[in-house]
């Protein structure tokens, strides 16, 4: 089952949403995906930009130091509270051998604070860092931060999403979710991003745009 298929079955399997959250969403989706958001952030061809931020276990990793190890893919997930997220972070694990047989990291970046993030990593066994971008200061360098609007918000906390304090306060600014591949020199050689949190990068797409570094010939 690849991964779109799996992101599939998780909508099917969600509760029933009240037609009126559901509304909200809905529309909440049409005006993020009218914003232009996703047409103006950095994609391939730009140059991914620098970060220094905190991983669970209180070090500090930065984007020169993952790259002086080999390319790296680099993905933008919404949170642990999001079902469609752990799918996308499951699927990236099951491939991790796969990446790093390419010589290539792996670093997921979530707005998360740091104790969120080390629940993740032992609830999915994650092999690779989970970094945490209080206020998504780094995924606005990458062109890929929103504010959720009041009425989404609102309907996210109904659902129990205590954003608020997984967010260090920050609760209502998100990222896209978003993949990128970069060069060794900081160069981003492949992207993915979508106003459709249900919709992810393909881990196949990911391997195929590592194969096609112009390192890798």
């Amino acid at each position: 089952m690849n991964l779109h298929d799996e992101l599939a079955a998780v909508l099917r399997a969600l509760p029933d949403i009240p037609a009126a959250d559901r509304a909200v969403m809905e529309r909440a989706g049409r005006e993020l995906a009218a914003s232009g958001l996703a047409e103006r952030a950095l994609r391939t061809g730009d140059t991914a930009p620098g970060f220094s931020l905190p991983t669970p276990a209180g070090d500090t990793v930065t984007l020169d130091a993952l790259l002086s190890a080999g390319p790296l893919v680099l993905t933008f997930y919404r949170g642990a509270w999001c079902p469609y997220c752990n799918v996308a972070l499951r699927a990236l694990q099951h491939h991790h051998a796969d990446i790093t047989a390419r010589g290539a990291q792996l670093a997921a970046i979530s707005p998360q604070i740091p104790d969120e993030s080390l629940t993740l990593t032992e609830q999915h066994a994650l092999a690779f860092p989970v970094l945490s971008d209080l206020g998504c200061d780094t995924a606005k360098q990458f062109g890929i931060s929103f504010d959720l609007p009041d009425d989404l918000a609102a309907v996210y906390e109904s659902f129990g999403f205590d954003l608020q304090r997984v967010n260090g306060g920050h609760a209502r600014t998100l990222p896209l979710p978003a993949t990128y591949v970069i060069d060794r020199d900081a160069t981003i050689r492949w992207s993915f991003l979508d106003t459709d949190y249900t919709t992810r990068a393909e881990p196949s797409d990911i391997l195929a745009a590592l194969d096609a570094l112009p390192s890798a010939h």
